[in-house]
């Protein structure tokens, strides 16, 4: 029997030797897998540097290259100190504008330097000059001024064409919104061929509208298409509140593109005219009439030359209605709006069919348009 266990005993020592040494090998225990070891690893997978989209890279560049061309407009007005005669120099508004070429011009809107005594302009360096007004265009809110800055701190920016939009196209409005210089917003082109007022209150047409953020400060200032070329000038906003509403409009750059020359030429744009005065909106309305109520005629002038007549008093007192414009060419005339919209698609020289009514009369005559003040 003590054979027996002490054989039994050999086996299991032998056995227990031979699966502790032989070649067998054993799993390592698995370690539990913390929270900063999964964060150690997920860090090791992210990139070290933000990758940007390229739309978004594009559109960097862009602001890059076009910044400097953006300038802030000051308008400094006169200020009476008291009671005194001692007057003092204070920024009474600002707005945007672009540069226009390596001559100084700098295009901005007619209501961001009207009424003002002296006006600055500030590039994208940071350096401030005095500006010299060329001349203006109140009818379409475009203002020619002029710095004398050096040549090699003037960069232009480069100008497209409005004409071919579509909506829906990307663009950029860089400007100086409640004065934060060089601020870039991006949209799309809303509309086409909108009309708004100017400043003189005549219609202005072939705007353009967008919902890129356009704010106070960012009048005067450039839209630019996805490629960075100007195609208008951002010049007023649609809004309730008198703040950012997604409704803004910039004249289109074809028309800037015709004014520019022209105002650095003779310091204004000529205007095609008839050389007439017609009845407010209220006289007519009274009268019953329907079409352009003469009222008085410039001596010597187109209409006056083809014949038309003017309200006048008869040598027995009464009032001798004018004649009553109610076509141009092949154009419904009925407000001094439908005059101005006809006239704005004219030039001095151009020859124009006026049917007008004379006692109950319709007839037509030849005019031929020149230049009016």
């Amino acid at each position: 029997m003590r054979r027996l266990a002490l054989l039994v005993f050999l086996i299991l020592v032998a056995t227990t030797y031979l699966v502790g040494c032989g070649d067998v090998t054993y799993a390592q225990p698995t370690e539990t897998e913390t929270p900063d070891s999964v964060a150690a690893t997920e860090e090791e997978k992210e990139p070290t540097e933000f990758a940007l989209h390229d739309l978004e890279q594009q559109t960097i560049d862009q602001f890059e290259r076009l910044a400097p061309s953006v300038v802030y407009v000051t308008n400094i007005g006169v200020r009476r100190i008291g009671f005194s005669r001692d007057v003092t120099s204070i920024p009474q508004g600002s707005g945007s504008g672009f540069i226009w070429d390596k001559n100084g011009t700098i295009i901005t809107n007619f209501h961001v330097v009207n009424g003002a005594s002296d006006v600055e302009v500030t590039l994208a360096d940071g350096s401030v000059w005095k500006a010299k007004p060329v001349g203006f265009e109140p009818e379409k809110d475009l203002a020619v001024i002029k710095i004398e800055a050096p040549a090699d701190q003037l960069k232009p920016i480069p100008v497209g064409k409005s004409n071919g939009l579509k909506v829906g196209q990307h663009v950029m409005a860089i400007g100086n919104p409640f004065g934060f210089d060089h601020t870039l917003t991006t949209g799309v082109i809303s509309g086409l061929d909108r009309e708004i007022r100017s400043p003189t209150q005549r219609p202005i047409q072939g705007v353009i509208q967008t919902d890129a953020a356009i704010n106070p400060g960012n009048s005067g200032g450039p839209l630019l298409d996805s490629n960075g070329r100007l195609i208008g000038m951002n010049t007023a906003i649609f809004s309730p509140s008198g703040a950012y509403a997604g409704i803004g409009f910039a004249v289109p750059v074809d028309h800037i593109g015709r004014s520019v020359p022209e105002i650095l030429e003779h310091g204004k744009v000529t205007k095609p005219g008839l050389g007439l005065t017609i009845a407010s909106p209220d006289v007519t309305r009274r009268l019953n009439i329907d079409g352009l109520l003469l009222l008085s005629l410039v001596p010597d002038g187109p209409a006056e030359k083809a014949g038309l007549r003017a309200t006048a008093r008869t040598r027995f007192g009464e009032v001798r209605l004018g004649d009553v414009i109610v076509r141009l060419d092949e154009t419904r005339v009925k407000t001094v709006d439908d005059l101005f919209r006809f006239l704005d698609t004219k030039k001095v020289g151009d020859k124009v069919t006026v049917e007008y009514v004379r006692e109950n009369k319709t007839e037509k005559v030849d005019v031929v348009l020149e230049r009016v003040n």
